[in-house]
């Protein structure tokens, strides 16, 4: 193998194999290194978002979603449904079984893209030179024009509740419980504790979420938050705000192995027991040991790497994409930031909107933002018009007997310009995308009013929100104004 390359990137996850795959599409030669390993020690690319994150938690979350579909919702559709029971490992043995097949995908791509694929370790050293580690212990120094910083994130351990096998445990972890523990605790109320607890609440889990904020989803439009706090609610989570833990202690042994969590309330010190804990108080950025103290990357003091709107950090021809720089952890923001700075390399004037990139949290209902919330605008003393519009208002939605939620449009007061969007409800994830869409070619809610959209679809609502904006909804009473 030579070691000169166009460029190397390290890190193969969403961010990093996307920028190598694109690199190499454009002619570079590209290096792709990622240390992942599978159950069965094979190299694996795709990072946390294939292996242990978004997908295998969307199967699980799609799987739990189904068994109580059919448990409890089946009748009022006219089918009889008995004894519905769910095979924990078969669940699992699915979840597997996508995970292969994606990262198996990414080595097809790299194979038919011509991307040199190395399984180990980077390091970034002076020079534009990085360290290669492969897993045996081997060492070699690749020479490279340009590099791509892509190592994503991992879990926040906290002190109070050091993770303990089986019982205390992180997002990884609580994908592979073999069944579905009686009480279940959820350290977080974010889009991963979220997530977790609905997958195994679905399942007969007691879950109870512990989260230290006083106001719930503090990061989405408060009307949003608390629809959704009113939904989890009712599917039997216990979510307790402005709980802080404090410590825990794991008792038991075996099978009855239990977690005493303590914690601190508006009342005061108080404790609960759980037979299983999941610690998801968020990420932070993987650059430990990253680089050599010469290589001229500079980080901040919560390891993030500083870059500029274009991702080029402080040293000429290293770039960082993804968790380890600015901006939300989300796996699609990596890739195009990937795919921006493999063209840039290339000389091509690429960039990314930042305005527009969306946030989705998939539990049932959906929720999924993007732009400025209500909250944000009127701290920023904004004026702006709102339109919005019920699920439970849409034919699609009732036909599915899936109405809860809404679509909540924003837009500026003078130019009618869309500048946000949230949506709670069935699907939400993929109709905000047609916010986004609008957004990104500079749309007003007007010109989204105008639009045709397909009848009878769960799309309408976000016609219907597009229109209330400038009170012109057609199936509910529009408000009148001051």
């Amino acid at each position: 193998m030579s070691d000169k390359f166009d460029v190397v990137v390290v890190g193969g996850g969403p961010g990093g194999y996307v920028a190598a795959i694109r690199a190499a599409q454009l002619g570079l030669k590209t290096a792709c290194i990622d240390k992942w390993l599978n159950k069965e020690g094979n190299g694996v690319y795709g990072g946390t978002c294939l292996n242990v994150g978004c997908i295998p938690s969307k199967a699980l979350l799609d799987s739990s979603h189904k068994y109580e579909e059919a448990k409890d919702n089946y009748e009022i559709h006219g089918i009889t449904t008995k004894d519905v029971k769910i095979d924990v490992s078969k669940m699992l043995e699915r979840k597997e079984n996508i995970v292969n097949n994606l990262t198996q995908g990414v080595a097809g791509l790299f194979k038919s893209n011509g991307v040199t694929a190395l399984e180990g370790f980077g390091k970034v050293i002076a020079g534009k030179k990085v360290e290669f580690t492969d897993h045996s212990g081997n060492v070699q120094v690749l020479d490279a024009e340009n590099i791509i910083i892509a190592t994503g994130s991992v879990p926040v351990e906290i002190p109070p509740a050091p993770l303990t096998e089986g019982v205390i445990v992180d997002s990884s972890g609580a994908l592979e419980f073999t069944e579905a523990p009686k009480r279940l605790g959820v350290i977080g109320a974010g889009v991963i504790g979220l997530e977790l607890g609905s997958v195994w609440n679905r399942l007969g889990s007691e879950v109870t979420v512990l989260e230290a904020q006083d106001k719930f989803l503090h990061l989405v439009d408060s009307m949003v938050g608390k629809e959704a706090a009113k939904q989890f609610k009712k599917q039997g989570m216990n979510i307790m705000l402005g709980a802080r833990l404090t410590g825990t202690e794991v008792k038991g042994k075996g099978k009855k192995k239990e977690v005493i969590v303590s914690y601190t309330d508006a009342e005061g010190d108080k404790t609960i027991t759980f037979d299983k804990l999941i610690v998801a108080v968020g990420r932070r950025p993987y650059t430990e040991n990253l680089f050599s103290q010469d290589a001229g990357v500079n980080l901040d003091e919560r390891g993030f790497i500083f870059v500029n709107d274009q991702c080029a950090t402080d040293a000429p021809g290293i770039y960082a994409i993804g968790d380890v720089v600015r901006g939300p952890m989300l796996a699609h923001k990596a890739s195009e930031e990937g795919v921006m700075v493999a063209e840039r390399i290339a000389g091509h004037k690429a960039q990314i909107n930042y305005d527009c990139i969306p946030s989705v949290i998939y539990t049932h209902p959906e929720i999924a933002w993007v732009g400025k919330s209500e909250d944000e605008l009127k701290a920023d003393g904004e004026t702006y018009n709102v339109g919005m519009f019920p699920f439970a208002a849409v034919g699609r939605a009732m036909a599915a007997n899936d109405t809860a939620g809404f679509v909540k449009i924003i837009a500026d007061a003078e130019t009618d310009m869309i500048l946000g969007a949230s949506v709670i409800g069935p699907s939400a994830g993929d109709l905000v995308q047609q916010v986004v869409i609008a957004m990104e070619f500079g749309s007003s809610a007007e010109d989204l009013g105008m639009m045709v959209f397909s009848h009878p679809t769960l799309s309408e609502a976000v016609h219907e929100a597009a229109l209330s904006v400038n009170n012109h909804a057609i199936h509910k009473a529009n408000r009148k104004r001051r």
